[in-house]
C-alpha cells in the first residue's frame, strides 16, 4: 500500500500591501519576532512610565534637533549681525551666535523648534533622574539587573554632557559663563589642567575652537552613546522580564500585566502623542533660554542672577558654598611652582565623584550586606525598606541643598536676606541636611509599617463607635479584602546577619564590618504580620461581628 502525501499550497496574498509583507517577512522573519515579542507581558503601573517619558523626549530631542542643525552654524568666527532682531542689528558676534538669532527670529517655526528641543532635553533628564529614583526606592536594581542599574547611572551621566554641551553651543553670554566655569574647573586639576584647556579651547580661553568641538560631541558621539545605552537598556528589560509590584499571584517567576501586542503599543503609542503635546504646548506657551537678551558672549562682562540648566546646578552650588579660607587655613597652595587650588578642585570633582560612586556601587554593597544573592522580580514598598528609603532621601536632600545653592543671590534678592546668611545656612545644611533627612525618613517609613500591620491585624478604621452590652466602647473597624491584606503582610522583613566565620574558623575584620552594617540596615525593624497572628487577630470577631449587624440593619431597612 503506497503513502500519498498533498502538497500544502503556498500562502499568497490577495493585496498589494500583504503582497509586500510577505515578501519582507519570507526574507527577514519579522512575523517571528514580531510574534515573540508581541507576546510579552508588562506590568500596569503609573510609576513605570517615568521611562517611557524618558525614551520619548529622547525621540522628540532627536526629531528637533535635526531640524536644528540644517540652520545651526557651529562657528566662532566673528561677524556682524544682519538679521531682524533690531536690537542687536550690526553688533559683532560669532556666527554661532548669529546663526542662534537667525533660528529664533528668521527661520519659520525656529524659534519654536528651539524651544521644543531645549523643554524636551530638560523632561529627558528630570524623568531619566526620577525613573532611576523609583528603581533605587523599590529595589529594582537587584539581580539580575545589577548591570542594567549601572546602564542606567550612565544613561544620567550622557544625558547631563548631552544638555551642557547644547546649552553651550549659542556663544550667548549666559552659556559663555557657564564654560568659564568649566575652563577654571579643567584649569585646577594638578599638573595636566592648564595643558587640557589649551588643548579644549584651541588656546587660552574662550579660544576658538570650542563651540565647534562642542558640536560635534553634540549631535554625533552623545546621542551614539546614549542610543547605544537605551537598546542595551531595552533589551535588558526583555531578557530579565519586567518588575512588578506586589500582589496576589504576583512572584519572582511570573509577571501579571498586559501583552505588548496590542493592548501595550496603543497605550504606549497614545501615551507618545500626549508627551510631545504637551512639549508643544510649553514651547508655544513659556519661554526659555531668551539668548537674545544676554547678548553676545564677551569675557568680560559677568552677569548677574544667571544659573546653568538645573542638573548641572549642583556643581555650580557647590563651587558656590566652598569657602577660600578656614580660619588661617588656606585652600590654594604653591607645590613646586604649581599652584593647588582646592578650593575650586575639590567643589567640582568631589560631591559629583560621591554620588556616582555611591550610585554604581550601591547594588553590591547592599547584596553583600544582606547575603542576598537570589533572583527579585517583585518589587519593594519604600516604607518596607527603610533604610535604603531613608539613605536615598539623604542623597536626595544632598543634591538639592548644592541645588538650591547654585541660586544662592537670587534667594538673597527675591527674599531680602543677606547673601551671606543664606551661605551660611546652606554650608550648614549642606552637612546636616542628609542626616535629618535620613532620620526623619527612616522613623516615617518605620511608623507607615506599624500602621501597615495593625491595619492588617485589626481591619480600617471607619470612625464609627459602637457600645457594647457590657458598657464598653470600641471603635467599628472594617474588615480589609483579601488583596488590600496581602499588599500589607506580603513582604520580606530582613533580620541583622551577625558574623560568620570562614572556612578556616576565623571572623575576618570585613565580615565584622558588613556584619556591623547589617546590623544598622535591619536592626530597626517591624516584621509583617504572620497568618497565625491574622488568624488570632480575626478569631476573636468583635468588629467583623458589629460590622455585620450594621450591614444587615441597613439591608432591613
Amino acid at each position: 500500500m503506497s503513502a500519498s502525501s498533498t502538497a500544502e499550497a503556498p500562502f499568497v496574498p490577495k493585496t498589494k500591501v500583504g503582497s509586500f509583507t510577505n515578501f519582507v517577512d519570507e526574507r527577514v522573519g519579522g512575523s517571528g519576532i514580531l510574534r515573540e515579542f508581541g507576546r510579552k507581558v508588562f506590568p500596569d503601573h503609573w510609576s513605570f512610565m517615568f521611562g517611557e517619558v524618558a525614551l520619548y523626549s529622547f525621540v522628540i530631542l532627536l526629531m528637533s534637533g535635526t531640524f536644528l542643525t540644517f540652520f545651526f552654524d557651529p562657528s566662532m568666527a566673528e561677524t556682524h549681525y544682519q538679521g531682524s532682531y533690531t536690537p542687536l542689528y550690526n553688533v559683532e558676534m560669532s556666527v554661532a551666535y548669529s546663526s542662534s538669532l537667525n533660528i529664533s527670529f528668521d527661520v519659520r517655526g525656529g524659534l519654536f523648534m528651539r524651544q521644543v528641543h531645549h523643554w524636551a532635553a530638560l523632561l529627558f533628564v528630570a524623568s531619566l533622574g526620577v525613573h532611576m529614583l523609583r528603581v533605587f526606592f523599590t529595589g529594582a536594581f537587584r539581580k539580575p539587573r545589577e548591570m542594567n542599574w549601572v546602564v542606567g547611572g550612565v544613561l544620567l551621566i550622557l544625558a547631563m554632557a548631552a544638555g551642557f554641551t547644547g546649552y553651550s553651543l549659542p556663544d550667548d553670554l549666559l552659556s559663555g559663563n557657564g564654560l568659564r566655569i568649566i575652563d577654571g574647573v579643567i584649569k585646577s586639576i594638578p599638573v595636566i589642567g592648564t595643558y587640557t584647556s589649551f588643548f579644549l579651547f584651541g588656546g587660552e580661553f574662550p579660544g576658538t575652537a570650542i563651540i565647534g568641538r562642542l558640536y560635534v560631541l553634540h549631535i554625533l558621539l552623545v546621542p551614539a552613546l546614549i542610543l547605544l545605552m537605551i537598546v542595551i537598556h531595552l533589551f535588558m528589560v526583555v531578557v530579565h522580564k519586567h518588575t512588578q509590584y506586589p500582589g496576589p499571584g504576583r512572584n519572582d517567576g511570573n509577571v501579571v500585566g498586559y501583552p505588548l501586542g496590542p493592548v501595550y503599543a496603543a497605550k504606549a503609542g497614545g501615551f507618545f502623542f500626549i508627551v510631545f503635546g504637551v512639549l508643544a504646548l510649553m514651547a508655544a506657551a513659556f519661554t526659555i533660554n531668551p539668548i537674545w537678551n544676554y547678548g553676545p558672549y564677551d569675557p568680560s562682562p559677568v552677569s548677574a542672577g544667571t544659573q546653568p540648566d538645573w542638573y548641572i546646578g549642583f556643581v555650580d552650588g557647590a563651587l558656590r558654598l566652598m569657602p577660600g579660607v578656614i580660619n588661617d587655613f588656606h585652600f590654594e597652595w604653591v607645590i613646586f611652582g604649581r599652584t593647588l587650588t582646592l578650593n575650586v578642585l575639590l567643589p567640582a570633582l568631589v560631591p559629583a565623584g560621591i554620588i556616582f560612586t555611591v550610585l554604581f556601587m550601591y547594588p553590591w554593597i547592599e547584596r553583600w550586606v544582606t547575603k542576598d544573592n537570589r533572583e527579585h522580580h517583585v518589587l519593594d514598598r519604600p516604607r518596607n525598606a527603610p533604610t535604603r528609603t531613608a539613605i536615598g532621601v539623604a542623597g536626595f536632600t544632598w543634591y538639592c541643598v548644592m541645588w538650591a545653592a547654585a541660586g544662592s543671590d537670587l534667594i538673597a534678592t527675591h527674599f531680602h536676606v543677606s547673601l551671606n546668611d543664606v551661605t551660611y545656612w546652606l554650608r550648614t545644611l549642606f552637612f546636616i541636611g542628609p542626616v535629618i533627612a535620613f532620620i526623619v525618613t527612616k522613623r516615617i517609613a518605620l511608623a507607615l509599617q506599624r500602621k501597615d500591620r495593625e491595619i492588617a491585624l485589626h481591619g480600617r478604621e471607619t470612625g464609627r463607635i459602637v457600645r457594647l452590652p457590657h458598657g464598653e466602647f470600641i471603635e467599628v473597624h472594617a474588615p480589609l479584602d483579601e488583596y488590600k491584606r496581602y499588599k500589607l503582610v506580603g513582604f520580606e522583613s530582613p533580620a541583622p546577619i551577625p558574623a560568620q566565620p570562614n572556612e578556616h574558623g576565623v571572623v575576618t575584620a570585613k565580615e565584622k564590618r558588613r556584619a556591623a552594617l547589617s546590623r544598622w540596615f535591619f536592626e530597626d525593624r517591624v516584621a509583617p504580620a504572620t497568618p497565625a497572628e491574622l488568624e488570632a487577630a480575626h478569631a476573636h470577631g468583635h468588629h467583623e461581628a458589629i460590622e455585620t449587624a450594621e450591614d444587615q440593619k441597613s439591608l432591613s431597612h
